[in-house]
């Protein structure tokens, strides 16, 4: 039978309460004691472990717990880790329907803090309503325990001030793998457990605590919004338990059959168009740091930032911009039209021989507070990427993989000689668990994919993709960012909405506009 209990706790503490609602589904052999545990919700501040978290979390309708899973699914009986959980409940209990599971992407960011960030836009809402939102931070991340480490905050800051990248003279590819190689040591030497924990992180993995996950939660089937590459965490789900899926928005599609190099240079097609469109809005203004033509835009971003290959600016911390911490960026605005403001400022600055703005958005991407504290999410993007891809050890498809990315991407491009220099994954201490592939999912219900058409980091064909090798529906949405799904654009959130309740998805070719 369910069990809901409250716990004592002192009076200054939000009370906890244990809900057992599972076993729930099919079990797989062994984990009876996963699929049935019971979970503890109570205060999510213990769980922040980043200044984005402890602020998220802060709400106070919002309950945190930890899920139990094995560290190997091989070895069932064998060493298990915990996995970060965080809920708002559905403020129309009568008719809640379930809980909507969800991941933002990546690899690395934090399913808890997606969750409690959409849960105040959307609490008042059809969906906020409905159904309980729950976000995870998938193993070796965030709240997750043990987290993957592999770098020190002043060495991610030596790292980035040395910007190794923008010298392709066979000295610097020499220093490239150089660093790329310890760090794959460092992330094995730092990681509690080791290797076991880099050779389990992956998607293979992660799917396998979902469905622990939904079983713990009480759901027969699962309800799931993934962003980004969250889309693979849903398809490789639905391959691994097409059964007990009931609906999926999948909105900013990885292709699931690009490998990592075509993957790369499709993602320089999509900020080489985006910054199309920033050239554009920027060239309306008067203050456009890059000129009143769209067409030399690029150029006018060269000369900006090239010159901080060789000298970078010096900030008033003593902190270094480079040409890496510019063009990067650079990048970070093009995920959001939000950010183009301050794109333009910065390189307004830089022109002044001032680096701060573009330094922030560099830290924004990078995820470094004021204090100078990373979260440890790139290293587990480069943990995640080294098993979900088989590695790349053929230096001329990385020459010819540099050539393509800088001819859809040129505003990004040194200057200086193509370098090929092996990536941390080439000397990863364990192989690829997985590897890009068109799932398999007969038995699938309807699945909804949400693809933008100039969006920067997963172009649009990615989920046209998607929807066919899933046999889903597509919505297309016409604007220029980086998922859209809950972000305001009424047409898009009410198809969305209306799937997820009903299972009703939009007509053949519904097309949505800001």
């Amino acid at each position: 039978m369910p069990l809901a209990a409250c716990t004592s706790t002192p009076k200054d503490q939000p009370s906890q309460v244990t809900e057992q609602l599972g076993p729930k589904g099919a079990v797989p052999a062994g984990l009876d004691r996963f699929y049935g545990q019971p979970l503890t919700w109570g205060d999510c501040a213990p769980y922040a472990t980043s200044g984005g978290a402890k602020s998220a979390f802060a709400v106070k309708t919002l309950q945190c717990a930890r899920l139990t899973v094995p560290l190997d699914y091989a070895k069932p009986d064998g060493d298990t880790i915990t996995i970060g959980v965080l809920r708002h409940k559905a403020t129309d209990q009568d008719n809640r329907i379930g809980s909507l599971v969800m991941n933002p992407g990546g690899p690395g960011a934090s399913g808890m803090e997606a969750a409690a960030n959409l849960s105040q836009g959307a609490a008042q809402g059809e969906l906020g309503k409905r159904f309980d939102f729950v976000g995870f931070d998938p193993r070796g991340i965030g709240a997750s325990e043990p987290q993957v480490r592999c770098l020190t905050d002043k060495e991610r800051d030596a790292n980035r001030e040395e910007d190794l990248e923008a010298d392709g003279s066979p000295a610097g590819v020499a220093k490239q793998e150089t660093e790329a190689k310890d760090f794959a040591g460092k992330c094995a030497q730092r990681t509690e457990h080791g290797d076991a924990m880099l050779a389990n992180v992956g998607t293979r993995d992660v799917v396998k605590d979902m469905d622990v996950l939904r079983s713990a939660l009480g759901d027969e089937k699962l309800s799931y919004l993934g962003y980004s590459y969250g889309t693979r965490i849903g398809s490789t789900y639905a391959e691994a338990f097409p059964k007990n899926v009931r609906a999926m928005v999948l909105d900013g599609a990885l292709d699931p059959d690009q490998d990592s190099v075509e993957s790369l240079v499709a993602q320089g097609q999509g900020f080489g168009k985006a910054f199309g469109q920033y050239a554009s809005w920027c060239a309306a203004r008067q203050d456009c740091a890059l000129g009143a033509n769209p067409a030399g835009a690029t150029k006018a971003f060269q000369d900006l930032v090239r010159p901080l290959v060789h000298l970078p600016v010096t900030l008033t911390d003593g902190r270094k911009l480079t040409f890496g911490d510019a063009t990067l960026a650079a990048i970070q605005a093009l995920y959001s039209q939000q950010l183009w403001e301050p794109l333009n400022s910065g390189l307004n600055e830089l022109k002044l021989g001032k680096g701060a703005t573009l330094m922030a958005l560099a830290d924004q991407y990078n995820e470094r507070d004021r204090s100078g504290r990373y979260a440890t999410t790139q290293d587990a993007f480069t943990a995640i990427r080294c098993v979900d891809d088989p590695r790349v050890t053929d230096k001329n498809k990385i020459l010819d993989a540099g050539r393509r990315y800088d001819e859809a991407a040129p505003f990004l491009d040194d200057g200086g000689p193509q370098g090929a220099a092996l990536d941390s994954c080439a000397f990863w201490p364990v192989p690829n668990t997985s590897k890009p592939h068109e799932p398999t999912v007969g038995g699938l219900p309807p699945v909804l994919v949400v693809s933008t058409t100039n969006d920067p980091a997963t172009p649009y064909d990615a989920g046209v993709n998607l929807a066919k090798a899933m046999k889903g529906s597509l919505l297309t949405y016409e604007g220029t960012q980086h998922t859209v799904f809950l972000q305001g654009i009424g047409c898009v959130d009410s198809a969305g909405t209306k799937y997820l309740v009903d299972g009703t998805v939009p007509p053949e070719g519904t097309r949505c506009t800001g």
